[in-house]
């Protein structure tokens, strides 16, 4: 198993899992790479060597390479320019990557846009590759695709907003639609607000949320009743305050877990999920 980072201005790497070892809530974490001043890791991928990476940008499209392809580097190394790796256009970045061990009939992408806009595919649709990456989704003029995940055909998904919304809703209310359509409307935002989180609801597992000024906390994901139709404006995730700073980012998680968060000045921290106390959704 391995750790596929990728940072903000476009380095990617891969680094053995064990590299990032556990520290308690509240550390001070370590520094992920020597980056520019302006640079800090935005994505990271636990995947198999042997797996398909599949990387999607915020235009749309997805490119994907074998795992092992990536090269190896130092945690302390800044890693191999994505220009080098994929073709992107000027202003296209990768956004969500997530890997894959095969294309199969019953399994799905679903993806989630800034605006809120969702959208599912059959993952074998994805299954031919081309040497400059295929459409994913088709977006609105303004809107970014920013979160992928597998789902099997009848999962629940929250999604929630910077803030600190989330919705709840089975995909069987999403249908299936091909590569190139645009999707249809997953949560209604107000205002400027924007999609930060879109996660599958696990059994016995709960859902973290984690604001900008580094306050988290676990709900239950019992806590949110399931809607009947997708759209609807959510209810509160999480209690957005000044002191806060607004909503982050989410994940589904198991009190087995380990959690791995990353600060836009570079620093990264893992953290047992067991750690984190569990809260109502409003607190």
């Amino acid at each position: 198993n391995c750790v596929i980072t990728l940072s903000h201005v476009g380095y990617i790497k891969r680094l053995p899992a064990d590299t990032y070892s556990a520290q308690h809530r509240g550390g001070r974490g370590i520094i992920g790479a020597t980056t520019r001043d302006e640079d800090y890791i935005e994505q990271v991928a636990a995947v198999g060597s042997h797996s398909d990476l599949m990387m999607f940008t915020n235009r749309g499209r997805v490119h994907t390479r074998r795992a092992y392809l990536i090269p190896e580097a130092s945690r302390t190394s800044k890693g191999t320019g994505i220009l080098n790796i994929l073709e992107l256009e000027k202003d296209e970045k990768v956004t969500a990557m997530i890997s894959v061990d095969g294309y199969s009939d019953d399994e799905y992408l679903t993806m989630v846009t800034r605006r809120g806009v969702i959208k599912k595919t059959l993952l074998s649709e994805f299954e031919y590759q081309r040497r400059g990456g295929k459409i994913a989704i088709n977006l609105d003029e303004g809107d970014e695709l920013m979160f992928v995940i597998k789902t099997a055909g009848d999962s629940n998904i929250v999604i929630a907003t910077r803030s600190g919304a989330a919705i709840k809703f089975n995909e069987t209310n999403v249908r299936c639609m091909g590569r190139t359509a645009r999707g249809v409307r997953g949560i209604t935002l107000k205002g400027s607000d924007e999609v930060v989180g879109a996660v599958l609801v696990g059994d016995d597992k709960k859902l973290v949320t984690i604001t900008e000024n580094g306050f988290g906390k676990q709900t239950s994901f019992d806590d949110f009743r399931e809607m009947k139709n997708r759209g609807g404006q959510g209810v509160t995730c999480h209690n957005i305050t000044e002191k806060t700073g607004q909503l982050a980012g989410i994940a589904t998680v198991s009190d087995d877990d380990d959690l791995m968060l990353i600060t836009d000045g570079g620093t990264i921290i893992r953290v047992p999920v067991s750690d984190i106390p569990t809260y109502s959704r409003t607190a």
